[in-house]
């Protein structure tokens, strides 16, 4: 197999945790971190279209996909964090970029704290914004206390009219056809079918404390790496126009790059461009800013989108 489509997993022990990953490809290291409730998976789409030119890891957050703990503490925000450093520290990563999407953005920016030395470079999609609380999240975390909610979600997601509703993956899509098939198959049967999954499900959207997501306000200002933002322009969970105030925290922007008629899952249903402008911006042949942002967003049948003065 060319080495450079080659693939690796395994897991790696963390304390009580265990976290599985995967390795793709050859060249600098990128390391992927995916949100609520998907796995590493998610990326894929992204993985294939980078892994001739970059090492990519796609690990699976604690209590999502693959990774489990027995540790509550590891289903926090910073746990999940020192989760992931230890597990780059033993795969023998020096040095990498760090992608993250939704909650792995969040998390993403934990690592991007504690790991300052090795994350040489920072791209967030659209993800948790400090003091922004999209209603139907603390719904849910207030939910996921009640025993045997996690029962109820599994016989609830059988149902399409369910799954495309705003309240679950319809506020993740503009293009709802992109629930079904593969999507369903790799993130939405196993929640079903497996009482462990959806156990763990819950555990991480019961530790994920909003009151630590907040700190981040002045957090911010310490990710001194230079910065990339890729945005679905329609996300009603974490809008543009409060993204963009939220990227003023930030030291070393590059650029905000909105795309338009996607959401929350920007990457699943625009790979080939979200892949294009983390190339670029990784490999430095491509400018990334305001004359990039306006023609794909025009292409993309958006209104020219600028960059706003950070």
């Amino acid at each position: 197999m060319d080495s450079a489509r080659s693939s690796i997993e395994g897991s790696t022990r963390v304390g009580e945790a265990s976290v599985h990953w995967r390795k793709q490809g050859s060249g600098p290291p990128v390391v992927f971190v995916h949100g609520f409730p998907l796995s590493g998976h998610t990326w894929d789409k992204v993985v294939v279209r980078l892994r001739d030119r970059f090492t990519c890891y796609t690990p699976d957050l604690i209590g999502l996909g693959q990774s489990h703990s027995a540790a509550d503490d590891d289903y926090a925000s910073p746990g999940q964090a020192r989760a992931l450093q230890r597990v780059l520290s033993e795969l023998g990563v020096d040095s990498y970029a760090l992608v993250g999407n939704d909650t792995g953005g969040w998390i993403a920016r934990e690592l991007a704290l504690i790991d300052t030395g090795r994350v040489s470079r920072l791209i967030l999609t659209n993800t948790e914004i400090p003091f922004h609380r999209p209603p139907w999240i603390p719904m849910y975390q207030a939910l996921a206390h009640v025993p045997g909610f996690g029962n109820v979600i599994q016989q609830l997601l059988k149902s399409s009219a369910f799954r495309r509703s705003s309240l679950v993956f319809g506020g993740c899509f503009h293009d709802l056809t992109t629930l079904e098939g593969e999507f369903h198959e790799s993130f939405v049967e196993p929640l079903i079918g497996s009482d462990a999954r959806m156990d763990g499900a819950m555990r991480f959207l019961r530790r994920m404390k909003f009151a630590r997501l907040d700190e981040f306000k002045n957090l911010h200002q310490r990710l001194a790496m230079p910065t990339l933002f890729i945005w679905g322009a329609n996300d009603p969970t974490f809008p543009e126009p409060r993204a963009r105030e939220m990227v003023r925290q930030f030291p070393n922007v590059v650029g905000f790059h909105a795309i338009a008629n996607t959401k929350l899952f920007v990457y699943e249903e625009h790979p080939q461009e979200v892949a294009r402008l983390i190339d670029g911006f990784l490999s430095g042949t491509q400018p990334i800013g305001r004359d990039i942002e306006t023609k794909v967003a025009v292409e993309a049948g958006g209104k020219p989108l600028t960059i706003p003065s950070v």
